[in-house]
């Protein structure tokens, strides 16, 4: 069992920029249906962040509201959920500015993967044990793959990393969760 499979897949680009125009234009059913499809990636980009699950909870709230204010500045150019991480990453970053601090996850807090996805228990603790083997910048770059289906181009954009450091980091990672699930 590959890691990827648990997660569940993204909505399409082309149903988010939908939402995004109906909220935009009031909706609070899209928002209602953009914060479920978008939810697990926007927690764990904020997650993998700060390294608090509660300061990631209140960050992703706080990022469905900036895009209830802001939904009308989207413009269709590029990715609407490369927009809505970068709402997140910027809150986070603020944050964490205002915090003095960085970001270190303990095992416990892994705990905090969202339970409105569809994973067994089973599936939850072999993921939570993969991940926890992975280094902060290695689970990052695999949670914004495989939560929100960034290409590796747009999550290198998104943290400011060069193309080749995200791949190696995405590679070596994807060998790392490979081992751990074989060896369970």
């Amino acid at each position: 069992m590959e890691s990827e499979e648990i997660i569940a897949s993204p909505a399409p680009a082309a149903e988010l920029e939908r939402l995004l125009k109906e909220t935009a234009g009031g909706g609070m059913d899209a928002l209602a249906e953009l914060y479920r499809r978008t939810r697990g990636a926007v927690y764990a980009l904020a997650l993998s962040m700060t390294g608090d699950a509660y300061m990631a909870e209140e960050l992703c709230h706080d990022a469905y509201l900036r895009i209830w204010d802001y939904a009308g500045s989207y413009r269709a150019k590029g990715s609407p959920m490369a927009w809505i991480l970068a709402v997140t990453r910027n809150l986070c970053l603020m944050e964490l500015r205002k915090a003095k601090r960085t970001a270190h996850l303990t095992d416990e807090e892994w705990n905090a993967i969202p339970a409105d996805t569809d994973v067994s228990a089973e599936d939850r603790a072999a993921l939570q044990t993969a991940l926890s083997r992975l280094n902060a910048g290695e689970r990052q770059i695999v949670l914004l793959h495989a939560s929100s289906g960034l290409r590796h181009r747009e999550i290198a954009k998104l943290l400011g990393l060069p193309l080749g450091t995200v791949l190696s980091k995405y590679r070596r990672a994807m060998t790392k969760l490979r081992e751990t699930m074989e060896g369970e």
